[in-house]
């Protein structure tokens, strides 16, 4: 069974997650609540979901999928199909929370209303993540994540300021709504523990992202600012920046206060900027800005990455390398939080990634397994947990209803030596 011994004491043992969700935002807020413990059932179409087809891939092997399908068990139904809706019926009046992502108007379409299924198990959660949410002129549009970038704002703001909106190369919408959804579902969660009573969490895509944006709203609402792009300056922060070091790298660094950009524009050898009676005020610096900058960006450039890290660690100067992935997976501190790890993958053997998204010093959470093989638990969800025999699994694999079970073994993936145990749609 994949509720081992060693998950027993996590936080959300006891809690059970069935994640009918595909691709990212819905999928991951499972994966979430799985490394904390709950028992996350994944429910896939036979044909799979098509997060297992995303780049990149190693002998055959989703690297996408073994990181968001971890610590979840897996089976396949067809829930247009009468027969997969009502065996998806019969697994949820057994569960804590329920996570999906199909278009608007489709779990009513199936006889899957959640109307109906908090009538089989008052205490359901169920969780409906959407482009444009339940409600609203654009309830039925296609919601991808995209979307989601280009019509919450961000889009607008991101990329040079003589240059077109810039989009993401990662599903940036999709993973800060998981975010959220994981801690709404966790709110109702803790209502549903107090009263017995479920209810629906009715989450967007674009909201999550349109509101960490910040007052760019109440700032048009009351002072009719619309914000452009401007790279990688605000309206709100000078010193602001990358800068390319001599040898080619690049270094980003803030000044969010007076005290702070004082210690930067010391550092880069510029006391007399820093002691200039306008560099007090934020309206000042913003007055000078182009002048803070060139002399930043001057003194950078003559030096060496290791020496501007150097000279602004020495002084309290707020700095950091850009990384890439590469200086990611070198860097020890990375390593020793955990916020890298080590799993052991059932085909690939020790298999890097994204540690636990938070550390809890007395209820850490757990990686207990990779992505599974589609179906791999069939036999273990449908048969031994809600009874199917031997031949209606045969007849509802005969039918596609079911899919095959998979090959992989079921045994879990356990950390390596290496990793820490100490908490260490696309619309969806």
């Amino acid at each position: 069974m994949f509720d081992t011994i060693s998950s027993r004491r996590l936080p959300l043992t006891g809690v059970r997650v069935v994640d009918a969700a595909t691709i990212y935002a819905g999928p991951m807020i499972a994966t979430l609540l799985g490394d904390f413990g709950a028992d996350v059932v994944k429910v896939e179409h036979p044909r799979g979901d098509g997060l297992r087809s995303w780049a990149w891939h190693k002998d055959g092997e989703s690297l996408w999928w073994a990181l968001v399908g971890r610590n979840k068990r897996d089976i396949t139904l067809a829930l247009s199909d009468p027969r997969g809706a009502d065996l998806l019926r019969r697994l949820l009046s057994e569960t804590d929370v329920f996570v999906e992502n199909f278009r608007p108007g489709t779990l009513e379409r199936w006889g899957l209303d959640p109307e109906d299924l908090l009538r089989v198990n008052p205490r359901l959660v169920v969780v409906r993540v959407s482009g444009f949410g339940q409600t609203g002129p654009y309830r039925t549009r296609p919601g991808f994540g995209t979307l989601a970038e280009a019509m919450s704002g961000f889009a607008a703001t991101n990329g040079p300021e003589d240059g077109p909106p810039v989009l993401p190369q990662w599903p940036l919408a999709d993973g800060i709504a998981a975010l959220a959804g994981a801690f709404a579902t966790m709110t109702a969660l803790r209502h549903a523990e107090r009263t017995g009573e479920g209810q629906v969490v009715d989450l967007s895509i674009y909201e999550p992202l349109f509101w960490i944006l910040g007052a760019q709203l109440s700032a048009y609402d009351q002072l009719g600012l619309v914000p452009g792009r401007q790279g990688s300056r605000t309206d709100f922060n000078v010193p602001r920046g990358c800068y390319q070091t001599r040898d080619g790298r690049w270094v980003a660094l803030s000044g969010a206060t007076t005290a702070t950009a004082r210690r930067i524009l010391c550092a880069v050898e510029r006391a007399d900027l820093a002691d200039a009676p306008w560099f007090a005020d934020i309206t000042g610096r913003f007055a000078h800005r182009d002048e803070i900058d060139e002399a930043i960006a001057a003194w950078v450039a003559a030096r060496d990455n290791d020496e501007v890290l150097a000279t602004f660690e020495e002084l309290g100067a707020t700095v950091g390398p850009v990384y890439s992935i590469d200086d990611i997976a070198a860097d020890p501190h990375f390593a020793e939080r955990g916020s890298t790890t080590t799993v052991e993958h059932p085909s690939l053997g020790p298999l890097r990634m994204q540690g636990l998204i938070a550390n809890l010093t007395r209820t850490p959470g757990r990686i207990r397994s990779t992505g599974p093989a589609l179906g791999e638990h069939n036999e273990e969800i449908l048969r031994d947990l809600l009874g199917c025999s031997r031949e209606e699994l045969e007849r509802l694999v005969a039918d596609g209803v079911v899919g095959p079970t998979g090959e992989r073994s079921t045994k879990d993936s356990k950390p390596t030596a290496s990793t820490p145990d100490t908490g260490s749609l696309r619309a969806g």
